[in-house]
């Protein structure tokens, strides 16, 4: 089993090969009620869709991390958010989006991912993304890189270039969130492709080099993106690519965020 090096400073039972583990049991249940088409599906609160898949799926990850260091707290989609003042005292803690792309998962497009990461002072220095239906699995840690695995074969090191934004590029959006403000800001560059992709594997998409570009102007939460953007930073070659996203804030909301361009080279909308 290939191991990587860990960067961050939890327990020695926190490894990457053991989350990955963790990701893939969740993956398996997630694509077996996608399968059989069993599962129920509800409105949460903010509007938003929930399945028993979304459950079965958190269940199986908590129980798995909690397992490995039972000290390091757990922040989820699906569980009761801590005020801000818990977790601002926090070094470290996991971040949970048990089914990311829940709308793909109910309009059945296979875009739809379990993520796991773990947050230290305010970056991703791990992230797990499994992708059921295609059987990928993306994976990164601070300092050990970012990796991509198909079914059984040997995993492979994913490496990425920041794009240059005088160029051609080729942009990945969002499959069940189009945006008038996205084409406003695609306006000053020459778009060579437009890549549909859903939920945490628009990260994934540019980190294997299949788009040069995400720019995300509508909400996000920080557990929709903190394992993408982990698997995104670490593909950077030859060093980490910059991060402009933070986490454990006040409130969990993301701004607008472009990945694939150096920051500076780029004006996100007012």
């Amino acid at each position: 089993m290939r191991v990587f090096p860990n960067c961050y400073t939890a327990g020695a039972m926190v490894t990457i090969e053991a989350v990955n583990d963790i990701a893939r049991r969740a993956a398996k249940v997630v694509l077996k009620h996608y399968h059989a088409r069993d599962t129920w599906v509800r409105q949460k609160e903010d509007g938003s869709p929930v399945t028993g898949v979304d459950l079965a799926a958190e269940e199986i990850i908590r129980e798995g991390v909690l397992a490995l260091d039972d000290t390091i707290p757990y922040v989820s989609e699906e569980r009761e958010l801590p005020d801000y003042e818990e977790r601002r005292q926090w070094p470290r803690y996991w971040l949970v989006d048990p089914l990311d792309g829940t709308k793909e998962f109910i309009n059945r497009t296979d875009e739809f991912t379990v993520n796991i990461a773990m947050i230290e002072g305010g970056e991703p220095v791990l992230g797990v993304v499994a992708a059921p239906a295609s059987g990928l699995l993306f994976y990164a840690t601070a300092g050990g890189g970012a990796w991509k695995q198909e079914g059984e074969s040997a995993p492979r090191r994913l490496r990425s270039t920041l794009a240059d934004p005088a160029g051609p590029l080729r942009i990945v959006e969002s499959r069940s969130h189009p945006s008038p403000a996205l084409e406003s800001f695609l306006e000053p560059f020459t778009i060579a492709e437009r890549v549909k992709s859903g939920s945490s594997l628009k990260f994934c998409v540019v980190a294997d080099g299949r788009a040069d570009m995400y720019p995300r102007l509508g909400p996000t939460m920080e557990w929709d993106v903190a394992a993408g953007d982990c698997v995104y930073r670490n593909s950077g070659n030859p060093e980490p690519h910059p991060g402009t996203l933070r986490y454990n804030k006040p409130s969990l909301l993301n701004p607008s965020f472009v990945i694939g361009l150096r920051p500076g080279t780029y004006s996100l909308p007012a």
